[in-house]
């Protein structure tokens, strides 16, 4: 069942400046270097509209004056520049979610074991402490099952591997792309950047783990 959204429909210079402030604080945690990343948050539902960050753009210096609008489509409704080549894939997230923000990071870890642990087309996490900062998850006797999707510059037909991934698996809280990142969404904002924090924390946790053995 698809998350119902959390959407205040703030104006769209607030959500801008918010996603500018993310962009900044997320490249100073190394989950967004050079150009990569992108960030959505939905400011209208009926019909759909969406903030979402320009192609690329350093996320180290990012403007609230660079987002752009887009519709539906994927059209850009205001705003200079070319949404994020990955917009279609915010905009399966959002209708297979219902999501009210859509975020993807570029971690050094997230990279390292989406590649490892492709073969096996998933990722488990068990056991800690800090899953229970996910939607719904209420102990940390909770297993998060990532999918691992191959990555694709087909955006059209990753959009629709992603849709089906996430019909296949209703309870999952983000997925990987293989050898590129993390993708993860919450009813609002403030609930998609505690996933990235959380699954990038449990990433690097598993990925130093793992490279101990």
């Amino acid at each position: 069942m698809a998350q119902q959204s959390a959407i205040q429909h703030e104006s769209f210079s607030v959500i801008a400046e918010q996603l500018a402030e993310l962009g900044r604080s997320f490249y100073a945690r190394g989950w967004v270097l050079g150009t990569s990343g992108n960030f959505s948050t939905v400011l209208q539902e009926e019909p759909l509209r969406l903030a979402i960050t320009p192609s690329g753009v350093d996320k180290g210096a990012l403007a609230a004056a660079q987002l752009l609008q887009i519709n539906a489509a994927g059209e850009v409704l205001a705003g200079q520049g070319k949404p994020s080549d990955e917009t279609a894939l915010h905009l399966a997230v959002v209708r297979a979610r219902g999501a009210g923000a859509v975020l993807h990071t570029h971690s050094v870890w997230s990279t390292i074991l989406s590649g490892f642990h492709a073969n096996a087309g998933s990722l488990e996490l068990e056991g800690f402490e800090m899953l229970k900062g996910l939607a719904g998850v209420k102990t940390h006797e909770h297993t998060e099952w990532l999918p691992i999707i191959e990555n694709s510059q087909n955006m059209p037909e990753l959009a629709r591997a992603v849709e089906q991934t996430l019909q296949q698996h209703p309870q999952a809280h983000a997925f990987l792309l293989r050898r590129h990142g993390l993708y993860t969404w919450g009813r609002d904002l403030n609930e998609a950047k505690r996933h990235v924090e959380i699954l990038e924390f449990l990433l690097e946790v598993l990925g130093r783990t793992e490279s101990r053995r």
